[in-house]
Formats: structure tokens, sequence, C-alpha cells
């Protein structure tokens, strides 16, 4: 589990695996070599130890996901749309998605049940007699 620091300085728990565990020790030791002065308050920084910003992210996101797909929307809220919409699609309790996302209310979550939804509706119409 790691602490995540979200938007509106809400805080929330969420549940990693191993691996990535593993992988975050290793980016902070190579940061550690790599940087002087290096200062943990922050885990993602930049070149230069500073810490990194918003955009700088936006851009990046931007960059790689324009390499594997040609979506006009490209951008973090789209991998957070997507994750979600997977845990949706694959029965996760919405209970559940709402904490990983850090939604204050249900509310705001439901917005990732509409494919859910809707593949209900097509399997629905495919397989009832009467749809």
């Amino acid at each position: 589990m790691i602490k995540v620091l979200g938007k509106g300085n809400k805080e929330r728990v969420v549940p990693v695996s191993g691996e990535l565990v593993d992988e975050m020790k290793m980016y902070q030791q190579a940061k550690r070599k790599q940087l002087e002065n290096f200062d943990n308050t922050y885990f993602f920084v930049l070149e230069n130890g500073k810490r990194l910003y918003a955009k700088y992210v936006y851009l990046i996101v931007k960059k790689y996901l324009s390499a594997i797909t040609t979506l006009n929307k490209k951008s973090p809220h789209i991998l957070r749309h997507t994750f979600a919409t997977h845990l949706t699609n694959n029965g996760a309790d919405i209970n559940a998605i709402k904490e990983l996302l850090g939604h204050s209310s249900l509310a705001a979550t439901q917005v990732y049940t509409h494919n859910n939804i809707e593949k209900l509706k097509e399997a629905h119409k495919k397989a009832h007699p009467r749809a």
C-alpha cells in the first residue's frame, strides 16, 4: 500500500503490487545517486531535483499515448478513466472504485458505470427473446 496525495490535498491509500514497490525503490536509489541533495519529500522529481509539476506529467503522458493511439484525447485523466472503466467492466464494486479514485461522492464515480450499462443492454438485446 502507498499513500497518495491527490487533488485538494486529499490523502488516500492505494494498493500496489510487490513488483511496483521494487521498481519504486530502484527509482529512489537511482535518484539518490543522480542528485547530490536528494530530498525525498516528493517521490517524482525532475533532473534538477525539483518536484514534478502537473503540466510536465501531462506532456509526458500525451507523448507516450500519441505513440500507441490515434484518439484525440490524451491525458492522465484518460488513463484514470480507463482504469475505472476496466474495473467496472470486470465487476469491481462501485464503492471500491470510489475509494481507489479518491472520490468523496459516489455520484462522481458513477460516471464510469455508463460503459457497463451499455454492455448489459447489448447482452440483453442479443440474448433475450423479447428484447
